[in-house]
């Protein structure tokens, strides 16, 4: 069985369903729920979820909130190799009634992953990693999985995260990082893309697939080659949390079962919508059962 490496962030995600206009200064109605989170970690048990084998990196708080997260990976199939100390991150995600998100992060641990041993990453037939990742202490973590991928001939993605993160590195400053680790294929949404001008990183050996809501997702590679996948329409959104993890598991499942890459992206669109109808970046367990048959 091929193998997929994802590296970076797992945290508490407090999902909040506001239940209309809020008010503010007074009690607002919401349904709240707390469930496994993190770019990367959500990444790892999606594709957990199509059958591949995965192995998450990445660092919690040695507490009961972080064991719980471990325990949380462990039943879902990933493969937990997880840095213990200081407190573990949490998230705060209010989503309106639209499905869209305004998170407010406070990643603790998951923003101090240290060095880790070669054997952690090596192995891999695919190695993803989240850019929330890049700054920091964590950067030299990124970088060497980057290294150790490319010795190895494995596929390398990135996940570009977020447009406050690109804007707080600074556009050039964040393309330079994402140029340092000579990524396979870069996600991102059109936000994410047109901020970051991330078109420039298309090359040799570098695809972006820019992704777009329920409007087709692009695929630009070397060449000014691009083309484009319509995802098929979805009735009911409510909640847009790790619909691009789920996504880009999707892809990285099929791209290692040898998809091309239009093939992977229906395959991203596939299981990302099944993401769309509940809090937070998590499968029903009948649709986890949907998805592994």
């Amino acid at each position: 069985m091929r193998r997929l490496v994802c590296v970076g962030d797992l945290v508490e995600d407090v999902v909040v369903w506001a239940g209309g206009v809020t008010w503010v200064g007074t009690d607002n109605p919401a349904r709240i729920q707390r469930v496994r989170g993190g770019a990367a970690a959500s990444v790892a048990v999606f594709a957990s979820s199509l059958g591949t084998s995965v192995r998450f990196v990445g660092r919690v708080g040695d507490d009961l909130a972080g064991e719980a997260l471990v325990l949380e990976l462990v039943r879902a199939g990933v493969e937990p190799k997880v840095q213990r100390e200081g407190r573990t991150g949490a998230i705060v995600i209010v989503v309106d009634g639209s499905g869209e998100r305004t998170m407010f992060p406070d990643r603790a641990a998951a923003a101090e992953l240290a060095e880790v041993p070669d054997s952690w990453i090596a192995g891999a037939d695919a190695c993803h990693l989240s850019a929330y990742s890049l700054t920091g202490r964590s950067w030299p973590v990124l970088r060497r999985a980057s290294e150790i991928a490319h010795a190895e001939r494995a596929i390398l993605t990135i996940d570009a995260a977020s447009v406050a993160l690109i804007d707080s590195v600074g556009p050039p400053a964040f393309r330079a990082l994402l140029s340092t680790l000579r990524p396979t294929y870069i996600f991102a949404n059109g936000a994410e893309a047109q901020l970051g001008s991330l078109r420039e990183l298309v090359g040799p050996g570098t695809t972006l697939v820019v992704k777009n809501g329920s409007d087709p997702t692009e695929i630009h590679a070397d060449g000014n080659k691009t083309v484009t996948v319509r995802p098929d329409p979805v009735d009911d959104v409510r909640d847009t949390t790790g619909a691009g993890d789920a996504f880009a598991a999707g892809f990285l499942a099929a791209v290692l079962d040898n998809a091309e890459p239009i093939e992977a992206v229906a395959a991203g669109h596939k299981l990302a919508r099944k993401v769309l109808s509940q809090p937070g970046a998590v499968l029903t367990t009948e649709e986890q059962g949907a998805v592994r048959d």
